[in-house]
């Protein structure tokens, strides 16, 4: 019995460890941080150009089965509401260890969206290090006024989100 106790309260231990530390370091409600980067196009993005856009930063991977996967129904996403009631945007953060093989991901997905960095240090990059992003997919969703609204929402919440805000 003892060895059991002791076993239930090792497997507790692991999970809740576990889960605290792939728990992304900002939550609903806070501010989204100060950063700019040099995105693939070669302009600079930096928070304040968030401003009055809806956001959803994407933490993704070219080698992430899930991240490829949900691929599709991103893009139809930012079909369906990028430039239409309200002003959409999609900042796909690559988590990558080999440029090129990003590049073919994008181009063979289709994320034509302009916002796409990544320092091609995986989670060694600054922006993943200041988010506590150790796990992808992982996703933020901000408001215009620079607010995280949602940490790691589905395709389907960030759908129901902007059809609020496409009625407001």
């Amino acid at each position: 019995m003892r060895t059991f106790i002791i076993l239930v309260v090792g497997v507790a231990l692991f999970w809740m460890a576990r889960y605290f530390y792939f728990k992304p370091s900002y939550i609903y409600g806070e501010q989204l941080p100060d950063f700019e980067v040099e995105l693939l196009s070669g302009s600079t993005l930096e928070t304040k150009d968030l401003e009055g856009h809806v956001v959803l930063i994407d933490f993704w991977g070219s080698w992430c089965g899930p991240c490829r996967k949900e691929a599709p129904e991103l893009v139809k996403l930012y079909d369906d509401y990028n430039d239409k009631p309200i002003d959409f945007e999609i900042f796909a953060i690559g988590i990558e260890t080999d440029r090129s093989r990003w590049l073919n991901a994008i181009e063979k997905d289709g994320l034509d969206w302009p916002w796409h960095y990544s320092s091609v240090s995986r989670f060694k990059d600054p922006l993943a290090s200041e988010f506590g992003v150790r796990q992808i997919p992982t996703k933020f969703l901000i408001d215009e006024k620079g607010m995280i609204v949602a940490v790691d929402p589905t395709l389907e919440e960030v759908r129901s989100y902007l059809e609020e805000r496409s009625t407001d």
